[in-house]
């Protein structure tokens, strides 16, 4: 399982939860937002469309904090007409 950083959970202190980040397990600090995952994953915040158990989540909710069991997903949004 890979490990996030957001903010630094090296340290033994810094509670971290569990999340699945397209699938895969992953670690993040407790209190870690999908912007901050978004982030850290090197990714431009209009570079991608996200979804949380689901359910899209808007650029501007994404100050959503993560929890335990969280189902992540990182897209391409889809632009067309």
């Amino acid at each position: 399982m890979k490990d996030i950083l957001i903010p630094d959970t090296s340290a033994e202190h810094t509670p971290a939860v569990t999340i699945h980040l397209d699938g895969q397990p992953r670690k993040v600090a407790q209190g870690s937002t999908l912007a901050q995952l978004v982030q850290a994953l090197g990714h431009e915040e209009k570079a991608v469309s996200t979804a949380v158990n689901g359910a899209f989540v808007a650029r501007t909710a994404r100050g959503r904090v993560l929890t335990e069991g969280d189902a992540v997903l990182l897209f391409q949004p889809i632009v067309g007409g």
